[in-house]
């Protein structure tokens, strides 16, 4: 193995689906001093922040904003809504799915597994890691459940393990077909500020977000987003809560504070971020994300190597999963990239382990360090002795260069 024995010039390549690289600017905002959180200052930027996230919910709902990981979050979600022993459908398209089904049972709920049950010549391990969910499944199930037991619907946006953004108005339309009333519980923890996502819009009762992917900023800020109907059902749950509580933040909200202590310079950093993501327009960076996946997956093609998401249409704009040959282990690619290139890359995570890695194109980025990235990839992957059918960095270049008008706009 490579031992560096000097620290690498130029900058570390940070190129996995979160955290993401966080921008100059927001960096400076967070340095700044940090101030009373029960003073008056604070209020007001407690008040400009409640009210500036809105948007990128795209929900007139009030958002709930905890000092805490995407995790905590999801606890967040489920304690607020649920009690002890409710039945909980939750669909896996990824290991992130299947981590939100773990923390469910640990909290005393039944969570019920959905997962699409076709077969993959790819990954015959986890055949439905490479698609989104099935929402004619959810329905179906549903269906079924006629004394509405079933206490709500858990799905993810845009699974970080593998690459596949769901459609979660779908999703909403077959709860709405089999007549049910479970809540509709959505993470979009890394598809937030990156993937077009409608609280409101798509009907969705708790959304589940994070701040270290499409935000820009460093790991440690979590949102809950509740639907009229999520806060009706919070006022009965029964599951214990206490920091996660929804009444008693909301009532501190009102005045711009939280009733525990908030990580104050993160937050000096969100305004930062939302004052870029209002001057750039959703709809622009939502299309310099799709951009962006679109080029990476141009090169991922090039070299002839299999897309982790097998569909198409649920193509993910944050990342994509390279799945390696057989008996290429793709963790070995991943530390040769980062000895020699000093590049990060996703790592494979559970039934995945090993046999993908994946490739971050969000966060503070551009048309050249996506274009560095394929080539450190490409160069690593030569080096592992992976056979390439072509080069994906020439394929890349050639569509940034054709579809250069997203980029264009940004000004």
């Amino acid at each position: 193995m490579l031992q560096l024995d000097h620290h690498p010039t130029g900058r570390h390549f940070l190129q996995i689906p979160g955290p993401s690289p966080v921008p100059d600017r927001i960096l400076r905002a967070m340095s700044l001093p940090t101030i009373d959180h029960r003073g008056p200052e604070f209020g007001a930027l407690g008040r400009q922040l409640l009210a500036d996230i809105k948007p990128i919910f795209k929900t007139r709902q009030p958002v709930l904003i905890y000092p805490a990981s995407g995790t905590g979050a999801w606890e967040a979600a489920l304690v607020n809504t649920l009690s002890p022993g409710d039945e909980v459908l939750m669909y896996e398209t990824g290991h992130f799915a299947a981590l939100w089904a773990k923390l469910a049972l640990r909290l005393g709920l039944k969570p019920e597994i959905l997962a699409w049950a076709g077969e993959d010549e790819h990954l015959p391990q986890a055949p439905s890691w490479r698609r989104g969910v099935q929402a004619e499944l959810i329905e179906a199930r549903l269906k079924k459940d006629v004394d509405k037991k079933i206490k709500a619907v858990c799905v993810v946006h845009n699974e970080t393990s593998t690459g596949v953004t769901s459609d979660i108005a779908a999703v909403r339309r077959a709860i709405d077909a089999a007549g049910h009333p479970a809540l509709l519980l959505v993470d979009t923890i890394s598809g937030l500020a990156s993937a077009d996502y409608r609280h409101d819009e798509w009907g969705v009762d708790v959304t589940v977000s994070g701040s270290q992917k499409g935000l820009m900023l460093p790991p440690g800020i979590s949102f809950n987003v509740p639907s009229a109907r999520a806060l009706e059902a919070a006022r009965s749950a029964q599951l214990p809560k206490a920091y996660w509580a929804w009444d008693e933040m909301l009532e501190m909200n009102k005045d711009g504070y939280w009733p525990s202590t908030p990580n104050t310079n993160l937050l000096y950093g969100l305004h930062e971020a939302l004052e870029m993501l209002a001057a750039e327009g959703l709809d622009a960076v939502f299309a310099r994300h799709q951009r962006w996946g679109a080029g990476v997956r141009a090169a991922v093609t090039a070299w002839g190597l299999p897309i982790q998401c097998a569909d198409p249409a649920v193509y993910s704009p944050v990342l994509t999963g390279v799945i390696m040959p057989a008996g290429v282990d793709a963790d070995a690619v991943r530390r040769l990239i980062y000895e020699r290139f000093d590049m990060s890359l996703g790592t494979g995570l559970g039934k995945l382990k090993g046999r993908m890695f994946r490739i971050g194109h969000l966060g503070d980025s551009n048309d050249l360090t996506l274009l560095a990235t394929l080539a450190g990839c490409e160069m690593g992957l030569k080096l592992a002795g992976v056979r390439l059918a072509g080069s994906g960095v020439q394929a890349a270049m050639d569509y940034f260069a054709a579809h250069a008008a997203a980029a264009l706009k940004r000004g």
